[in-house]
């Protein structure tokens, strides 16, 4: 599946340069991963988005949010955001600082 190489340019820049952060290669896209654990990624033209289970649901309220349902079932705790809501750069931060600062909750992997 290719993937938006200028959205996963424009999801570096939110994350910047720090040492805990590394893209995979993942789910026929990009994953970054904060410490080991993954925090968002690029499918598609779709970012995901690791927002956690605690606020999954509201998260999935939100204009152009929607289940992650990759494996054809939903990933609870896992979002997609469509290209629509990723036009402007403090949207796309929004949804990458979410993940990010989830990821980074978790242990060290």
């Amino acid at each position: 599946m290719a993937f938006d190489e200028a959205l996963v340019e424009r999801v570096r820049g939110v994350l910047g340069d720090a040492p805990d952060v590394v893209a995979k290669r993942m789910f026929g896209g990009i994953a970054f991963m904060v410490a080991g654990n993954m925090a968002c990624g690029v499918v598609g033209d779709d970012l995901m988005v690791r927002v956690g289970p605690d606020v999954w649901a509201a998260c999935l309220r939100l204009p152009h949010a929607r289940e992650m349902d990759f494996t054809g079932r939903s990933m609870r705790g896992m979002a997609y955001v469509d290209a629509e809501g990723l036009q402007e750069d403090d949207a796309l931060a929004g949804w990458v600082e979410r993940g990010a600062v989830f990821a980074a909750s978790l242990p060290p992997k």
